[in-house]
């Protein structure tokens, strides 16, 4: 990490933890007062939301630690690693909504009942969860944070399980006594979806997929005069931004090692320049 990069990271998702201690509190007390499932899952993905929090901080806390003889690499992934929490929590939140939905519609659950005051507490905490949506993305993308990312997304799915929440009350004291299951059926599918986004954003670095085409890699240092030929290029990204690129270049078989040397040093200039914050391992054969 960047000096100080995940210092300001914890920050945030400190203060979000706050901001999500209080939408749990209002949904809480709007779903003990009307028994409305979709707002209990509400509540329970804004708890969610609070765990994903904590299990961010220890990860950032981690993942911040420098490189030592058993993580050459640094400790970044443990980052990633902690957004794997954030799935697991949004898969247990599937499950339960869509259990409880069925339940519900078979008669299992009574229908919910509601107030004027429901309504207003869910619009605030509608508000609150819109906010720290707008906050972690705003964060995450200065700090180039693949955790403030995918807990924005989380929240995301937050924003509209609230709303949803919100509608099935209206409709529900306006006579469709179904509609808090059907809904909830609906909740469940979005937060499945929130989940297979931030797994997509997170396994290709947790592979070490491939970060730059080997093409482009190789024309860059093609560029280096001294270079006859490149014969292997590979690369990777790590949740920070930082690109890691291992090329292997073919000189003349006469180059002293001293030239071959400054070959080398020419190489990660070459790509530091070409594709930004880049830590290049040049190999040097005999063409």
């Amino acid at each position: 990490f960047p000096e100080g990069r995940s210092e300001r990271v914890r920050r945030a998702l400190l203060f979000v933890l706050f901001l999500n201690a209080l939408s749990v509190a209002l949904k809480i007390g709007v779903g003990a007062r009307t028994g409305a499932l979709t707002v209990l899952g509400a509540a329970l993905e804004s708890g969610l939301d609070m765990l994903s929090n904590a299990v961010g901080i220890f990860a950032i806390s981690v993942a911040a630690r420098a490189p030592d003889d058993d993580h050459p690499y640094g400790h970044e992934k443990f980052e990633t690693l902690g957004t794997l929490g954030i799935v697991a929590f949004l898969a247990i939140t599937c499950f339960e909504l869509l259990r409880r939905s069925i339940e519900e519609l078979n008669g299992v659950h009574a229908a919910p009942t509601t107030a004027l005051l429901d309504v207003v507490l869910l619009v605030l905490s509608l508000g609150v969860n819109a906010f720290v949506v707008g906050y972690e993305r705003r964060r995450g993308r200065v700090l180039g944070s693949d955790l403030l990312l995918a807990d924005a997304a989380h929240t995301a799915s937050d924003v509209l399980v609230t709303a949803l929440a919100i509608a099935s009350l209206v409709l529900s004291h306006l006579g469709y006594l179904r509609a808090d299951a059907l809904l909830g059926m609906v909740v469940a599918l979005i937060i499945a979806w929130s989940g297979y986004q931030i797994l997509r954003g997170s396994i290709p670095i947790l592979v070490d997929a491939r970060a730059v085409d080997a093409g482009r890699l190789a024309s860059i240092v093609a560029t280096i005069p001294g270079v006859v030929g490149v014969r292997a290029a590979r690369s990777r990204r790590t949740a920070s931004g930082r690109l890691f690129a291992e090329v292997t270049i073919l000189v003349d078989g006469s180059t002293s090692v001293s030239a071959a040397h400054d070959f080398t040093d020419e190489v990660e200039r070459a790509i530091a320049r070409e594709l930004g914050t880049a830590e290049a391992i040049v190999h040097v054969e005999p063409a």
